[in-house]
């Protein structure tokens, strides 16, 4: 019984050793290239003596100032950040100066030229018309009388002296009588336009 037994593992046992066998021959080959490509082992170089090329540098901190401004895009290559030194260009409007108009000069006024004429102040006006202007003085008073050559008398003024009153009478525009009166006595200065001249008398009645 033993002896059946025995004769079932014998094919087993020779294909493991076998199997054993063929890995021991394997690993052996394989001796030669694994120790070839094994790096050596050793303490580690100084960090001084490594090339300056096999040293990798630790990337730089993104810079915030190459951050392109909110809703504006930057074209490839370019950052919107300006130079540092420059400032942007500010577009300011002209300033515009509000239009003056010309100034016209002030119109000069020439004063009528004035010339005496027997007593009389006479005046020419730019429409060619002269004026007469003359002051009497009597006893009873004082009055001053205008004439102009169209023909018209008026009295300006009349200031009578003490005790006296004064009385204006005109018949026409052309005759004007001036009367100084007290009781029984008068002065009467008559003024009228007489031959394109003016012409005067003066009277006194009464004592």
């Amino acid at each position: 019984m033993s002896l059946v037994r025995s004769s079932r593992w014998l094919p087993v046992a020779g294909w493991f050793l076998a199997t054993a066998t063929s890995i021991v021959l394997s690993w052996v080959a394989l001796l030669p290239v694994l120790n070839a490509a094994r790096p050596d082992v050793g303490a580690l170089p100084d960090i001084d003596q490594v090339p300056a090329a096999d040293i990798v540098a630790p990337l730089p901190a993104p810079s915030t100032s190459s951050r392109p401004e909110p809703g504006r895009t930057a074209e490839p290559g370019q950052t919107s950040a300006s130079p540092k030194g420059t400032k942007r260009p500010q577009h300011t409007k002209p300033a515009t100066s509000p239009a003056t108009e010309p100034t016209s000069a002030p119109a000069t006024t020439t004063k009528p030229a004035t010339t005496t004429e027997d007593g009389w102040t006479v005046t020419t006006g730019s429409d060619g018309v002269k004026t007469y202007v003359r002051s009497f003085s009597v006893e009873g008073g004082q009055a001053v009388i205008r004439m102009t050559s169209r023909g018209v008398v008026s009295l300006v003024t009349a200031t009578p002296a003490d005790g006296f009153a004064v009385e204006k009478t005109q018949t026409a525009p052309d005759d004007l009588a001036v009367y100084f009166n007290e009781t029984n006595h008068s002065f009467i200065i008559r003024a009228i336009w007489w031959n394109d001249a003016p012409f005067t008398e003066v009277n006194e009645i009464g004592s």
